[in-house]
């Protein structure tokens, strides 16, 4: 049965700053909780340690946040310790430290968060004139994207979907000319999977991580080969080749919904740039881009509007570039 984005990140109070919440397993990559989800479940601590313990200080909105994944996490309890950094008039800051609650003292995933009220902010506003560039394709309509009638955009058929469980929650839609030699970016539309969902704030450290992998979307197959045949021949630690694994035979049946790669992130950011409506929306537009690709690593960076145009938030991440088998080989693996 599959969980709701409400239910996934449900966070509650064990005391006044320390809170637990559950991983579930059709959010993860793999056997690892996807990193936009572990994002979203951060938002979620802080609007409930900012709605209660501080609630006077009248900040609900996230103006930034920024992750380090020290550790791989995993499914099941897990507990967030929330410590402030600072509290101000127009801004607070906290530190959230996310641990398994079957070894508390070993985090997993650590944060700073700064709040505000984006519907009180006062100051002076001025035109930038920016624009993505080049300009993302027409969209006749949302109707019509709903129903992959749209003379631009389609209707993504994800690879792997058993492997990247976490990437099932959304529709998404890209152009319907291939994106293979373009260049290392990729726009998409985005709608929730589920019809009785929108998407929110604190859907937005999921959406910031939610978009067809650039490596397996832009670059053919015989360019990743050449690359991995060269990288190969270049290393002579066995850690690092991505030799399928043999430590268990119900992997290798499950095997042929494995991805090539595996992409863990060290480092996330997120700017929040205005509030969504409380309701939410049914749409997002993104636009995902990589400056450099280069010995298994890569930086992403993300920008995501809505329908209207208007940046919605911004996003830059740290991942590396490692072979599916290591997503499986359970804990004791090393990122």
């Amino acid at each position: 049965m599959t969980t709701t984005f409400a239910e996934a990140t449900t966070v509650k109070p064990i005391d006044s700053h320390t809170y637990t919440a559950d991983f579930h397993p059709n959010w993860c990559i793999g056997s690892v909780p996807h990193g936009g989800y572990v994002t979203s479940c951060f938002l979620r601590v802080a609007s409930a340690h900012f709605s209660t313990t501080l609630r006077s200080q009248n900040q609900p909105h996230t103006l930034f946040l920024h992750l380090n994944f020290l550790r791989r996490t995993s499914l099941g309890s897990v507990i967030f310790t929330v410590t402030e950094s600072k509290l101000g008039r127009r801004t607070s800051t906290i530190h959230i430290s996310l641990a398994l609650t079957s070894n508390p003292q070993s985090p997993c995933v650590v944060g700073y968060l700064t709040q505000t009220n984006l519907h009180h902010e006062t100051g002076i506003t001025l035109p930038t004139c920016y624009a993505l560039s080049p300009p993302p394709l027409p969209l006749s309509s949302t109707k019509a994207l709903k129903e992959d009638k749209d003379p631009n955009w389609n209707l993504y058929q994800k690879p792997f979907p058993k492997f990247r469980k976490a990437g099932n929650h959304v529709a998404t839609y890209l152009p319907r000319k291939s994106l293979i030699g373009g260049g290392a970016v990729i726009d998409q539309w985005l709608r929730p999977t589920n019809p009785q969902e929108r998407f929110t704030q604190e859907t937005l450290g999921y959406i910031s991580d939610a978009f067809p992998q650039i490596i397996e979307t832009v670059y053919s197959a015989s360019v990743l080969d050449n690359a991995l045949n060269k990288s190969s021949s270049k290393t002579t630690d066995p850690e690092s080749q991505s030799q399928p694994s043999t430590t268990s035979s119900e992997q290798e049946a499950d095997k042929s919904h494995w991805a090539r790669f595996w992409y863990p992130t060290v480092v996330l950011n997120i700017e929040f740039k205005k509030a969504l409506p409380e309701q939410g929306v049914e749409w997002l537009f993104s636009r995902v881009k990589a400056k450099k690709i280069e010995k298994g690593r890569m930086d992403l960076e993300v920008e995501v509007r809505d329908e209207a145009g208007e940046v919605v938030a911004l996003s830059q991440h740290v991942a590396l570039i490692l072979g599916a088998e290591r997503n499986m080989s359970g804990r004791g693996a090393k990122l």
